[in-house]
């Protein structure tokens, strides 16, 4: 998906992550989950338009795969209406359950 909305407030965290690895996002209230490359959270920031996974999500929890190996970026925002939202992330390896944030 690709957008171009500036986020102000917003949750990040960033994890070094492998092919196969699963990113898990435990919400209390709908939020964007979104998961970013480094260039595409830099252009996220600086409200560039943007490539992201994920989306939308009005149930809990979600569950994200990284395309690729590398640094990605997990990212939960109220796409800009009032409110708030708390996130929990886990990480599940091969060998299991790595990292929370």
């Amino acid at each position: 998906m690709t957008s171009s909305k500036q986020q102000s407030n917003f949750l990040h965290q960033a994890f070094d992550l492998q092919a196969g690895d699963i990113v898990e996002v435990t919400l209390d209230a709908p939020a964007n989950v979104l998961l970013l490359d480094p260039a595409n959270f830099s252009d996220y920031e600086s409200g560039l338009s943007y490539r992201y996974h994920g989306g939308h999500a009005e149930t809990s929890p979600v569950r994200l795969s990284p395309p690729r190996p590398g640094t990605w970026h997990v990212v939960v925002d109220l796409g800009g209406y009032p409110g708030s939202v708390q996130a929990v992330v886990r990480i599940f390896r091969d060998q299991g359950v790595e990292s929370t944030a």
